[in-house]
């Protein structure tokens, strides 16, 4: 293997590399965007219901949404995602 076609190996290899750590990112943002969706319908689920098992369940559900959200955030944080691709990443969903 020549130098040039080792250079352009190790070249794709890298992009390729890159390519999965923004896809990685990119579906991450997703993730955390779609927990927060359902922590707040837990929320408003829970500001209605009235019966007892109801109550428990909601409690429940509100509980783990939360805990599936905190999740996400830690990882995101640990990644070194912003805030603000979070929120490009919602302008970018709401214009397509």
């Amino acid at each position: 293997m020549g130098m040039s076609s080792w250079f352009r190996f190790w070249n794709r290899k890298k992009q390729a590399t890159e390519q999965a750590l923004q896809n990685d990112r990119y579906m991450l943002v997703q993730e955390i965007r779609k927990a927060h969706l359902e922590w707040e319908i837990a929320q408003r689920r829970f500001d209605y219901v009235t019966e007892k098992e109801q109550i428990d369940y909601s409690i429940y559900a509100l509980e783990a949404a939360e805990k599936r959200f905190e999740m996400l955030l830690r990882q995101a944080k640990n990644a070194k995602i912003t805030a603000r691709e979070v929120a490009v990443s919602r302008e970018m969903e709401g214009s397509s």
